[in-house]
């Protein structure tokens, strides 16, 4: 059954935190490396999505976990997967090789349970993250008009992407955690690209990100002009993602839902960040603040960010089950 049939049916929900789960298993510096890097010349722990090569066991873990609270649509471990953020790391010629392989394994994982319950598919959203650069923004006080990358630069690093998350079994590309709508434009750019290149096409989803109370990203959209910077793309959703929890994030997902004629997605982080860094929401606590988008039918689907788990999820989950999904004029899905 195609995504788009079940999503006019329930809402689905997408899974939470991958980097929030690595954190439980306190790796060192060995658990990055394994055995084919041994002998790198720079750190490498931190690399969670180096962990899809040398740790492929916790990459499966971690989304059995999520998959098993509930959630029907599981992200690759692939938020930093480009070679301009693996560059950190002096291996950005590992790309391809990183998305295709947390693809593989994400897909492997969701045949199982698939195949467990044929009535409830299970599908895998191979995640673009935003890079560590801004095509919008200089990084530079004292020069404006510098950029640390071009958008070219960013449409040959996507699209390596791309090809990888395809051609190791997505079901649906994830372009997320948008702060800079250039970078994400580019990104689209390379899907459509690749698309074009190789005769293959799956659904898009785009993601954006509002940075604070101001209720714009960090490149200075309105949630509205975020949206129609994208719209020119057929997209199966778009919505809203992490920096801020599910309160906070309402106002602006109401502005989503109101304008967009696609579907719409939300997956706030668990609440705000305490002066540690941590997140302190329970899953009872968020998953009573997301009823609250549910019960204005603001969403199509939904999920967690930063902080979340799949104790989240699983709340969650119950609470989807409650609901009809936000309803749309469906002939305007592609």
């Amino acid at each position: 059954m195609k995504i788009e049939d079940i999503l006019k049916e329930r809402i689905l929900v997408l899974d939470g935190a991958m980097g929030t789960m690595i954190q439980r298993y306190a790796l060192e510096e060995a658990d990055f490396r394994g055995d084919r890097f041994s002998n790198h010349a720079h750190p490498l722990k931190g690399n969670n999505d180096l962990l899809s090569i040398t740790r492929p066991d916790i990459i499966r873990e971690i989304h059995n976990k999520y998959l098993a609270a509930g959630a029907d649509i599981i992200e690759t471990n692939t938020f930093s997967s480009t070679s301009i953020a693996q560059a950190d790391y002096h291996l950005e010629s590992l790309a391809y090789e990183l998305n295709f392989q947390s693809a593989k394994i994400a897909k492997e994982v969701a045949v199982e349970l698939t195949n467990t319950n044929s009535d409830k598919p299970r599908f895998v959203a191979g995640a673009l993250g935003p890079t560590n650069k801004t095509a919008s923004i200089s990084p530079q006080v004292n020069d404006p008009g510098y950029r640390a990358i071009t958008f070219d630069q960013l449409v040959d690093a996507y699209y390596e992407q791309t090809k990888g998350l395809v051609e190791g079994g997505s079901d649906l590309l994830l372009v997320e955690t948008i702060f800079d709508t250039l970078n994400a434009k580019a990104a689209l750019f390379a899907i459509q690209k690749y698309f074009d290149d190789s005769g293959k096409a799956i659904p898009i989803m785009v993601s954006g990100t509002i940075t604070d109370a101001s209720g714009r990203t960090l490149s200075g959209q309105t949630t509205e002009a975020f949206l129609i910077s994208v719209s020119h793309v057929p997209l199966l959703s778009v919505g809203l993602n992490c920096a801020l929890g599910a309160n906070q994030l309402r106002p602006y997902l109401q502005v989503m839902a109101r304008e967009s004629e696609t579907f719409v997605s939300a997956y706030p982080n668990a609440g705000l960040p305490n002066e540690f860094g941590h997140y302190d929401q329970t899953p009872e606590e968020m998953a009573a603040q997301v009823e609250e988008y549910l019960k204005e039918g603001l969403v199509n689907i939904v999920g967690g960010c930063c902080g979340t788990t799949p104790d989240h999820i699983k709340k969650i989950a119950e609470v989807a089950k409650k609901y009809k999904p936000r309803v749309i004029d469906l002939l305007v899905v592609g």
